[in-house]
């Protein structure tokens, strides 16, 4: 039913109301007050039979009084007229006229209580006024003293006289006036009708035109056309909305469509793009937050602790691992997990490659397909892996895992949502990675590659400081190359270049990886061997000195050089109680080598100082 319909049934329903309860209440009045005016007429006719009867009776002519009834009685509208005698009179005078005595049980009432009754018979054709009053004695020395001529006291019942009166054509004429009126009402609820109608269904059609550019708004869509018959305020109104409608359209429809790239692939927009849009403005503005965090974070290993925060905090994932791969050598390294152990692999943080997510760069859904990931460990839990490309150097991998088929649903509902995240740490890790290469350039030879001694004063606390939690030795030897100052005198720097660069790829091919070699300045070297035994120390530096041996340099002219160096080690914390104390007794046994005859491998011993030089 339309909102018009509406309208008219409602003011129909009350017009209808109103009328129905005036007819009543005009209906109860008019009858009251018809019963009453016919009661009074008939009480009044009651009263002039009795005031007839008491003449005849004074006037002694109480046989004649037939005529005078029968006058009376031939109205039209008197039904019956009787007179009925107390027991008193009819011992004393007789029955009277057709034995005036009691006819029916209100002659009797009457009679015997001495009090007027007024009685209405009702049917479908007819309506009857029955009234029957008392005649009393009187005695008040007037002419008409009923005591003078009946042997009763004064005040008792006489006789009745009872009429009933045919008021019919009263009814019918209330009712008549009744029809009347209604008529009257029907005629003008009619009017009123029409009347809101006309003025109404310009109003009607505005609402509905309103209701219909409002939906279309509901849905994001301004593009609706106000239009109005009403002029006024209405019109104003109208135009108002028009011009709302254009600027929002002109607004909201940018943005709607520039918010819609933040919506997942796949997603259906909602039937609400207004609620939409603050879900995702609400997420930009969280998104911005978490960048403008991270973007004073000191290093790139902060700026990971922030992504699991958010995984853990914003997105509830209850157990997930979180993974660098390094895209050059195809390495992954484990930054943080929920777990023991993860669910892939161990090879496959040997190479990335055999995580199916890294390898086709895209989120792969356990339940997509059965055993979809073969590097995976798990078969009674379901996983959900997000890869994200940073840049050329390393990507990054999200694992989340659950056993709950709801929690899976959850997670990709969340993908694209983190994928946001990860996209805003972007340019943050790219700028921290960059960082890291720039500050290691700036701790790295940049001839040789090795770290230089710049790193070494920056990394030598730490060391110290793990060495001394661990328990851990570190063999130090101090290198140097026997004569070099010559080599550049006489060959030129890049002979001498040689030397070094052959020098420093013999010392990373003879070290661990948790080995340190170092380029302490110039033709000077130190190598730092963690937890190595004294066997292990003299080996690797056997190794060193004998593969340079071997090497023989072009230096034109179809000539060739050989060098040798000479090494001195020491032992922390042995020799020493700090590194830098070791590194210098490695100098030391260095000095000492080349004061006895040069390349050769010296071990520190404390006689080696003269007295006073000590730390």
């Amino acid at each position: 039913m339309t909102t018009k319909s509406k309208l008219m049934l409602i003011v129909t329903i009350m017009l209808l109301g109103l009328a129905a309860a005036t007819i009543v209440n005009i209906a109860l009045n008019f009858r009251e007050y018809s019963i009453k005016n016919a009661t009074q007429k008939a009480q009044m006719a009651a009263s002039m039979v009795k005031d007839g009867i008491t003449a005849h009776m004074v006037a002694g002519i109480m046989d004649k009084r037939e005529y005078f009834i029968n006058q009376i009685s031939s109205s039209e509208d008197v039904e019956f007229l009787r007179l009925i005698r107390s027991e008193h009179v009819i011992k004393q005078y007789g029955d009277g006229f057709d034995k005036e005595n009691t006819k029916d049980a209100i002659d009797e009432k009457v009679l015997k209580t001495g009090k007027s009754v007024e009685k209405i018979t009702e049917t479908a054709q007819s309506t009857k006024l029955r009234v029957t009053i008392p005649y009393k004695a009187t005695s008040d020395n007037t002419v008409a003293n009923c005591l003078n001529c009946h042997n009763v006291n004064k005040g008792e019942v006489l006789g009745v006289i009872s009429m009933e009166f045919d008021i019919t054509e009263t009814r019918n004429s209330g009712m008549m006036t009744v029809l009347k009126i209604l008529g009257i009402n029907l005629l003008f609820i009619v009017v009123v009708l029409l009347l809101i109608n006309y003025f109404v269904t310009p109003y009607m059609k505005l609402f509905s035109n309103m209701q219909e550019g409002i939906k279309k708004a509901y849905s994001g869509d301004f593009t609706h056309q106000f239009i109005s018959r009403v002029g006024g305020d209405a019109k104003s109104v109208v135009n108002q909305m028009n011009s709302l409608f254009r600027k929002m359209q002109e607004t909201f429809g940018d943005i709607k469509y520039n918010l819609a790239t933040f919506i997942p692939q796949g997603t259906a927009l909602s039937n609400d793009p207004l609620h939409e849009a603050k879900t995702i403005i609400s997420e930009l503005s969280d998104i911005y937050k978490f960048k403008k965090t991270i973007e004073l974070d000191g290093s790139k290993e902060e700026v990971y602790g922030r992504i699991v925060d958010i995984l853990k905090l914003k997105y509830h994932v209850g157990h997930f691992a979180f993974f660098e791969v390094n895209n050059i050598t195809a390495e992954r390294r484990l930054i943080h997990s929920t777990e023991e152990k993860t669910i892939c692999y161990e090879k496959t943080n040997k190479n990335a490659l055999n995580c199916r997510a890294f390898r086709t760069s895209s989120v792969t859904i356990s339940t997509e397909f059965p055993n979809l990931c073969k590097a995976c460990l798990a078969t009674d839990i379901n996983y959900v892996c997000i890869p994200f490309y940073i840049n050329h150097d390393i990507s990054l991998t999200v694992s989340m895992t659950s056993d709950k088929i709801e929690e899976v649903n959850l997670m990709k509902k969340n993908v694209s949502s983190i994928k946001h995240y990860l996209e805003a740490a972007k340019p943050v890790i790219e700028s921290q990675i960059l960082m890291e290469k720039l500050k290691d350039t700036s701790l790295r030879d940049g001839m040789t590659g090795l770290y230089n001694r710049r790193f070494l004063e920056e990394i030598i606390d730490k060391i110290m400081s793990q060495a001394n939690r661990n328990n851990d030795t570190y063999a130090i030897m101090m290198l140097d190359v026997d004569f070099f100052k010559m080599v550049n005198d006489t060959y030129g720097h890049d002979v001498g270049d040689k030397v070094i660069v052959a020098l420093s790829k013999i010392l990373k091919s003879s070290i661990r990886d948790s080995d340190l070699a170092i380029r302490y300045g110039g033709e000077e070297f130190i190598v730092m061997l963690h937890n190595a035994s004294d066997e292990g120390m003299m080996s690797i530096a056997k190794k060193i000195h004998s593969e340079f041996a071997k090497l023989s340099f072009d230096v034109g002219n179809g000539q060739s050089l050989q060098k040798t160096i000479s090494i001195g080690i020491a032992k922390f914390p042995t020799d020493g109680d700090s590194i830098w104390k070791c590194i210098k007794y490695a100098d030391t046994a260095l000095y000492e080598a080349k004061n006895t005859g040069r390349n050769k491998i010296v071990e520190f011993k404390p006689d080696m100082f003269k007295s006073g030089e000590e730390f």
